[in-house]
């Protein structure tokens, strides 16, 4: 039973290190990634927006299978943690190898290393001191660093570049792990939602997707709320001035624009609307004696003031309505979108106990408008606005954000930076005693590029070779002793 165990054990163990497993689940994560953005998703999409896209039963079976909110799915998060298990399993299996081949570099070639390595070529050179002379300031003179390698009582050369790079891969796989761990955690404790704050308005209560209220340790508060047009009057850019209010004191301002959030301890407000509220701000009018005695007069009311208008008369602003439909003599609210406004106002006079229902635009069978003691003409009107907030908190961000850079960084050594080695070894032919100097050459990638840089060495010693010059037997005995 132990036996097999183990055995079930090392084959799952096997199955998740395997490069095609981490490569299917990687494609299946990019896949859904993809459909994240093709699909409307919630809480960013407005409902009815989502109505207009999908059909009913269509719409259900997106948000069934959780397609309208998949970077918070929980199979989404399953399908992460089972890649990021998968990298784990192929780094632990595979990095020692590559950890002793990174601390302890191959320098001196054996025969039968040198018999099957590409490229490599031979030259013929007078003794073994004038070949490692030669092949050290050929290499110098292309940028390595060689050294003398010393292997019982034979010599070579070892310079190579970039051995770093061989890490590289494992600089990818820290990253992915990092992106995957910040995803995992926003999708399990990080949230998103919405606040529509009126201007002057303060409020910490955010409405979350799942349509529950979650209450912030702090509150929020929006002073001014704006709209930038261009020339031809579409809308360039919306903009907020918030305030953060902690236990009653104003701990942080700021002017949000789109992209450019307020943050503070983690939560982000983003402007993401901004329009009329269906409220009104001010009303002013222009009251005239009905007598003709008197003098015309500009008022200005809030929904709800009342304002004198001579010591036995006054105007109160009863009620306004932004779309409103007549049926059977009353006056309906039709929306609450801005589309066909009233305004009702009523003049009560003292003198004669009455009261006058004045309307604007004047209602046919319920104003007014002619029998008040007052004709009142509107001036203007200034609406409020409301500002709308997309509220976010993200705690894995770091990691995310973090794993991005570190992925750039890793991938430039994938693709880029190239592991190069190359040997030298004078060899001496047992029949003849004739020396030739071996060399020989590896690049992990760009193999292409490297057999250039190769044929550059080789022409390199080459020349090298014919400028210096032979020394006696003594002179290499006492030269080769000296190292």
């Amino acid at each position: 039973m132990a036996v097999n165990f183990r055995a079930s054990a090392r084959k799952v163990w096997q199955t998740a290190a395997s490069i095609k497993t981490g490569v299917v689940l990687l494609i299946l994560v990019v896949i859904f990634s993809a459909a994240g953005t093709i699909v409307l998703q919630r809480p960013n999409t407005e409902p009815d927006e989502m109505q207009n896209a999908y059909s009913p039963q269509a719409l259900r079976i997106l948000d069934g299978t959780g397609l309208t909110d998949v970077f918070h799915a929980w199979w989404f998060l399953t399908l992460m943690i089972l890649v990021s298990c998968s990298i784990i399993a192929a780094s632990v299996e595979r990095f020692p190898n590559a950890w002793r081949y990174f601390s302890r570099p191959y320098k001196y070639p054996d025969e039968s290393f040198r018999r099957v390595l590409y490229p490599q070529t031979s030259l013929a050179i007078a003794d073994e001191e004038t070949g490692l002379v030669a092949a050290e300031r050929a290499l110098h003179s292309l940028g390595f660093k060689p050294e003398r390698v010393v292997r019982e009582d034979h010599f070579g050369i070892f310079a190579e570049r970039h051995r770093i790079s061989e890490m590289g891969v494992y600089i990818v796989h820290a990253s992915l792990l990092l992106i995957f761990f910040g995803a995992v955690v926003d999708g399990i404790w990080g949230w998103r939602g919405t606040l529509n704050l009126n201007e002057g308005e303060t409020s910490s209560a955010v409405e979350l997707r799942d349509g529950t209220t979650r209450t912030l340790p702090f509150a929020i508060r929006c002073d001014q709320a704006g709209q930038e047009n261009y020339k031809d009057g579409s809308p360039k850019k919306w903009w907020s001035k918030l305030v953060v209010v902690k236990d009653q004191r104003e701990v942080e301002k700021k002017e949000i624009v789109v992209n450019d959030p307020l943050v503070y301890r983690g939560v982000r407000f983003y402007q993401s609307s901004y329009g009329p509220n269906g409220k009104v701000e001010k009303f002013s009018i222009t009251a005239t004696p009905s007598s003709g005695s008197g003098e015309k007069r500009e008022i200005s009311l809030g929904v709800h003031d009342t304002v004198p208008l001579d010591a036995d008369t006054t105007v109160r602003f009863a009620e306004f309505i932004p779309d409103y439909a007549v049926r059977d003599g009353q006056v309906y609210r039709r929306s609450n979108e801005l589309g066909n406004p009233a305004a009702h106002l009523v003049v009560s006079s003292k003198a004669s106990g009455k009261s006058f229902d004045v309307w604007f635009p004047p209602l046919d069978e319920i104003a007014d408008n002619s029998k008040a003691p007052y004709q009142l003409q509107p001036a203007d009107l200034q609406m409020g606005h409301f500002t709308g907030l997309q509220v976010s908190h993200e705690p894995g961000q770091w990691a995310v954000w973090t794993g991005v850079v570190l992925l750039g960084i890793g991938l430039a050594f994938v693709f880029y930076v190239v592991h190069m080695r190359f040997w030298a070894v004078p060899v001496r032919d047992a029949k003849t005693g004739k020396y030739t100097l071996w060399i020989g050459g590896s690049a992990n990638r760009n193999r292409d590029a490297f057999g250039q840089r190769f044929d550059d060495l080789v022409a390199l010693l080459e020349e090298t070779l014919r400028t210096i010059p032979k020394t006696s037997p003594s002179e290499q005995v006492a030269t080769v002793a000296g190292h």
